[in-house]
């Protein structure tokens, strides 16, 4: 995993620096541009997801959820915990999937509220340059994985809700948060 600037407390900010777009935006369902550099601005802007996923209280973003249309997630699984560094990830690519096929529960912070369980692999092989440009190698399981690839999914303009089996439930679930069921693309893989 690569630190970035560890002066960035895991805490919440009363402003965010970063707005999250919602299930319904569109910027939500567009594929993500490669980042052609990692540079200074992709630097900032990494700190700037950082600190506005831990001020959702959540684990994991990606740039276009922040109407940005790149190729960069950032994760920490472990927020609770100041020591442990986040990951950043420009460029991933899921090399490999394997372990077996787990359902697990899943929510959004643009589609806040509403939490579904999703059917993923527990183990994946990612590919990616840190923040110094170097390319990195990483093959984790279990939480980190999926969020690996919950995050991937954005970057390809898909949503956990559009792998969500249980459509009842999941209709019920968004009507309850006031989200639309016709924002959602089901895909069955």
């Amino acid at each position: 995993m690569v630190a970035i600037d560890t002066t960035i407390p895991k805490q919440k900010l009363k402003k965010p620096p970063l707005q999250v777009h919602k299930l319904g935006d569109k910027v939500l369902r567009q594929p993500a541009k490669r980042v052609s550099k990692v540079s200074d601005e992709i630097r900032t802007l990494a700190q700037q997801m950082l600190q506005t996923m831990y001020s959702y209280d959540g684990i994991g973003l990606a740039a276009p959820q922040v109407g940005i249309n790149k190729q960069l997630i950032v994760i920490d699984i472990y927020p609770d915990q100041p020591a442990t560094p986040a990951l950043v990830l420009v460029n991933p690519e899921i090399t490999d999937r394997g372990g077996e096929l787990c359902s697990g529960e899943e929510g959004c912070l643009s589609v806040p509220q509403v939490f579904m369980d999703v059917v993923r692999h527990d183990r994946v092989t990612v590919t990616y340059r840190d923040l110094d440009g170097r390319p990195q190698k990483l093959t984790t399981e279990g939480l980190l994985a999926r969020v690996i690839q919950h995050e991937m999914d954005h970057l390809n303009g898909v949503m956990f809700v559009d792998r969500v089996q249980n459509a009842i439930s999941l209709s019920q679930n968004l009507t309850k948060q006031g989200f639309s069921l016709k924002d959602v693309r089901p895909i069955r893989d």
